[in-house]
């Protein structure tokens, strides 16, 4: 809201023919296909009357925004054209608030920008920039830079996190959410000296609504509120001074887990220190050896943390029945630093399936799994890793491939999304398609061996269906135990309750079957 308070600012699309964000599931398009834009505006609505008027340009999609002190400007990082595609090219601008809507640019950053944030006196604009692999997954290094526009300065440089999530306090410091390895933190950065402050860091999950570590803050700075949770504690509402919260809400005080105990592991592979989390089976017995599955996350830009599970995990219920499960945050997740996240950079496959290979170790060495009953799941890019790891070894008897990825080459024509290839792989497809063949899984698939179950949206626009027909079309040509399910009307992230339900029913049968 403005601080006069009568005008409030939104985001708005018009004419919208579904949800925002890449996520969900894409519109068909048939006849001749055009490029088809529906570009996220920013509005602003008057409370007095209800109008709304559009003040951003109208070919310019809006993707965050923030209102300068005075009420005269905006910030916001945005991009022309494709809403979904150009995220990854998005760059800082202002924006003034009169009727004209002037836009000015600010900051083009090297690779990804989000959370852009008006400093109290309106003299600077601080946001978080790095290499991000999805819309809504935020991790990188902390800047501010002049409203003007001008050199940006990173506040955080070599700092073993990523961060999340930021706001300035009152007194002109910058409190920011972040991933430390598998934690949630909370700290401030003073942007005169650079000086961090810790004031929180917990095992657990900290949110306010968005992806990654964040809270909502009150206008003193110091107090917040946040949904708290973890493997072992359902989510609940905590409120108080930061670091000091106290829990206010008890709707799930009655909520128990239907997984054993988690733990968080580490080791070295490669000189890299990696961390996972190890999920014991329900009704955990020592003098007994069980099946383990490894579930890979997706991104590549991000970090499992001790959370209470939602929909789209598919691999905690597997320990609710018997099963150990590994979480492993290889490199290129998010929590060590940018350096850790840009490691597998021109490498998908090779630097980080040896990380998950040694967490496989560490798991054996640290806990009663039998190294012959070894499952491979994942979604996205944990469902490419699927793909790849049953091409790259014998170890996994068993797999299910979520919304994976079997061939870069053809891929990077299929998604809606391909800006997001160019930092990862450094040129397209058509200037260096030897980089995306080198990682592609069905380049390496005379070498598959092991059932393998496959699941995907059929409208799914990051990771469309044709790639897991692919791979299922080659496993089945090779005479490897296979199947192929494709979910009606879903996109990346599924929303239906019974396709939910579905699919981790299969995934648990699927297991099942091969691991006992």
């Amino acid at each position: 809201m403005v601080p006069d308070g009568k005008t409030i600012a939104v985001l708005f699309t018009e004419n919208a023919t579904r949800a925002a964000g890449p996520l969900v599931a894409e519109t068909p398009a048939t006849g001749e296909i055009k490029d088809s834009y529906f570009e996220q505006r920013l509005a602003l609505v008057d409370l007095a009357t209800g109008d709304l008027r559009q003040i951003s340009p109208a070919d310019m999609y809006v993707y965050e925004f923030d209102w300068s002190p005075d009420g005269g400007r905006f910030a916001v990082t945005a991009a022309p054209g494709n809403g979904d595609d150009n995220w990854y090219i998005a760059q800082l601008y202002t924006l003034d608030a009169g009727p004209l809507g002037l836009l000015k640019p600010v900051y083009k950053p090297p690779l990804q920008i989000a959370n852009p944030a008006w400093s109290p006196d309106g003299k600077r604009i601080a946001f978080i920039a790095g290499l991000m692999s999805d819309e809504p997954s935020v991790g990188g290094d902390i800047y501010t830079i002049a409203a003007s526009g001008g050199e940006a300065t990173n506040l955080t440089p070599e700092r073993k996190s990523s961060a999340s999530w930021l706001t300035w306090t009152a007194q002109g410091k910058i409190l920011f959410g972040e991933f430390i390895g598998g934690d949630a933190a909370i700290s401030t950065v003073d942007p005169a000296s650079g000086s961090i402050a810790p004031l929180f860091q917990d095992e657990g999950s900290l949110t306010a609504g968005l992806w990654g570590t964040n809270i909502s803050v009150a206008s003193d700075g110091s107090t917040a509120a946040a949904v708290r949770s973890s493997f072992g504690t359902p989510p609940e509402v905590w409120a108080g001074q930061i670091g000091h919260w106290k829990q206010i809400s008890h709707r799930n005080d009655a909520v128990k887990p239907a997984w054993g105990e988690a733990k968080s592991i580490s080791w070295k592979n490669d000189g890299y220190d990696i961390q996972g989390w190890l999920l014991y089976p329900r009704d955990f017995d020592p003098a007994k050896k069980y099946p383990m599955i490894v579930a890979v996350h997706g991104g590549p830009g991000a970090a499992i943390q001790s959370a209470w599970p939602n929909s789209w995990d598919i691999a905690l219920p597997l320990a609710g029945v018997g099963y150990f499960v590994l979480y492993p945050n290889p490199r290129g997740s998010f929590g060590q630093g940018e350096a850790f996240t840009r490691a597998n950079v021109r490498d998908f496959g090779y630097g980080d399936f040896r990380d998950i290979l040694a967490g496989v170790d560490e798991a054996l060495r640290v806990a009663p799994i039998d190294p012959n009953r070894l499952g491979l799941t994942g979604w996205s890019y944990g469902g490419y890793m699927t793909m790849w790891g049953v091409t790259h070894t014998d170890r996994f008897k068993a797999a299910m491939a979520g919304a994976g990825l079997a061939n870069f080459l053809s891929y990077y024509g299929e998604n809606q999304i391909d800006q997001w290839m160019i930092p990862f792989f450094g040129k397209s497809v058509y200037d260096d398609p030897d980089v995306y063949a080198k990682s592609s899984p069905i380049t390496f698939i005379k070498n598959a061996k092991t059932p393998t179950l496959v699941i995907v949206g059929d409208s799914d626009g990051e990771c469309p269906t044709p790639q897991s027909y692919e791979f299922w079309h080659a496993l089945k040509t090779l005479g490897v135990e296979t199947q192929l399910v494709v979910y009606e009307h879903e996109g990346h992230m599924f929303v239906k309750p019974e396709h939910q339900k579905d699919r981790i029913r299969r995934t648990v049968a699927w297991f099942d079957g091969h691991l006992h």
